[in-house]
């Protein structure tokens, strides 16, 4: 059965209008398998429509007063807070997410949405000190931050809004245009979203979104000479071909991560393994900065694992309409498939199961492993699903260097009662954020928000990515 209320063929927005394409692609729920609809699939033709519109866009947000765009970005909040259950129900039924997490997931683009309309009347420059060197006393002037123009947004389909809300509300209030291009396996609330930013003001053109696959257009978008910046969270494969269609343009990228958490001697094991369990399998783990190796202090090794077990199977996994649900399914099948094989291949070569490694269809249940080799692939690369792996340590600048082996962090974290151990820890973990006696999934949408480790490039974060997507101007006035 077709839930036209979600979705429908007329899903490419050009111009401010509506429309369909010769080819067309069904949208599926994860835990049913229903179709929820279809979206058009877009082509380079598209692609070059809705650059020329963005460029229309972004002169018509460039004329937009501050107050302008700071109001259009509260009223879509404030329509996003009175339709709060009706996105929710459809971020579950396209993601799988849990009802509960999908109530989050909006409350949060709300927050996302205001902070970007408080952003836009703070984003300003300040006045230069022309006459702090000789030759200059006669000169006074200040910068000025003004909007790069048409920036090409892509999307994950792991939060399909508010991940969405990070690219958009950032850019309007910065007072740019946008070409959105949501992911292809959860389109279908980036387009109600989208519909509810035009009926709060947002200018008909400000807006271009496009759905389909990234396959069949993606290089005429980020490779388009209109396009001013790419802003991108996804995986390194597709940054690599972003790159290199790109050219010479500004590019923001949040690659992902494999989140390290050290749990000390002094640590509160029953908080920590709390934690854990909920930072490393909430989202069915398809979380960028979801606990995935957990490093323990052999002197509570022991004790922490039988928590954290009791603690992974006490979560409720299944429908996630449910509200006692805690665990969904994946975004697929296929993905599910990939983690059971990397369960069994480590368990292969030596590791030990301690929980979970049981799929049903797109459902896997929330899985432990200890003794896994350092080289497997759910140490070394990013999981991106319900699975985490427990190590043992003494020495913390050690558990450091393991934690710090991974390629890219976006977060990590720590667990223990001393500061000075917070402290040292800290400054010594390579990653984006360290959270203190907290897992490292969690993030305040107002702060600095990316990775650390390689290919990762700016910061999300309201205020941080308003930034970005700015260009600054000086303004210098001759007196004499």
């Amino acid at each position: 059965m077709m839930h036209a209320a979600l979705g429908s063929e007329r899903s490419l927005l050009i111009g401010g209008r509506w429309e369909t394409a010769e080819q067309v692609m069904p949208v599926f729920a994860p835990w049913s398998g229903e179709a929820l609809g279809a979206v058009a699939c877009a082509d380079p033709s598209h692609v070059a429509r809705a650059v020329a519109s963005a460029l229309r866009g972004a002169e018509a947000m460039r004329d937009l007063s501050s107050g302008a765009r700071s109001r259009i970005l509260h009223v879509a909040a404030t329509a996003l807070e009175a339709e709060a259950e009706s996105f929710a129900a459809a971020i579950t039924a396209e993601t799988g997410k849990p009802i509960r997490a999908a109530r989050r997931e909006v409350a949060r683009a709300v927050n996302t949405l205001r902070l970007s309309g408080e952003e836009a009347v703070r984003l300003a420059g300040e006045t230069l000190a022309f006459d702090s060197f000789p030759g200059g006393e006669a000169r006074s002037g200040h910068y000025v931050l003004e909007p790069v123009g048409v920036i090409a947004a892509i999307t994950p389909f792991n939060d399909p809004l508010n991940l969405v809300c990070h690219k958009l509300g950032p850019a309007f209030a910065a007072g740019n245009a946008v070409v959105l291009k949501p992911a292809e396996q959860a389109p279908l609330v980036a387009i109600r979203l989208a519909r509810l930013l035009l009926a709060a003001g947002l200018p008909g053109e400000a807006l271009n979104l496009l759905t389909g696959r990234g396959g069949d257009f993606g290089d005429a978008l980020t490779g388009h000479p209109d396009v001013a910046m790419v802003s991108f969270t996804g995986g390194a494969k597709v940054a690599q071909a972003i790159c290199r269609a790109a050219g010479i343009k500004r590019l923001a990228m949040e690659l992902g991560g494999n989140g390290p958490v050290i749990v000390m001697d002094d640590a509160d094991v029953g908080r920590a393994a709390a934690a854990c369990a909920a930072g490393a399998f909430g989202a069915a783990g398809q979380n960028c900065v979801g606990v995935q190796r957990i490093y323990v202090h052999d002197a509570i090794h022991d004790v922490f694992q039988a928590a954290l077990v009791a603690a992974t199977e006490a979560l409720r996994v299944g429908d996630p309409l449910d509200p006692a649900t805690d665990i969904g399914p994946m975004i697929g099948g296929d993905e599910a498939a990939r983690i059971i094989a990397w369960v069994d291949e480590a368990v292969a070569r030596g590791a030990t199961l301690l929980t979970g490694g049981e799929r049903a269809g797109a459902l896997v249940r929330p899985t432990l492993l200890a003794d896994v080799p350092g080289d497997a692939p759910v140490v070394c690369h990013e999981a991106f699903g319900p699975i985490a792996s427990l190590f043992r340590f003494t020495d913390l600048d050690e558990a450091i260097d393991a934690a710090n082996g991974a390629d890219n962090a976006i977060h990590a974290a720590i667990f223990t009662e001393s500061h000075r151990t917070a402290r040292h820890a800290a400054r010594r973990l390579r990653a984006a954020g360290v959270m203190i006696n907290d897992s490292t999934d969690y993030r305040l949408d107002a702060m600095p928000f990316g990775g650390a480790g390689r290919g990762n490039m700016g910061r999300e974060g309201v205020r941080f990515a308003a930034r970005e997507m700015s260009q600054t101007k000086v303004i210098c006035y001759h007196d004499a």
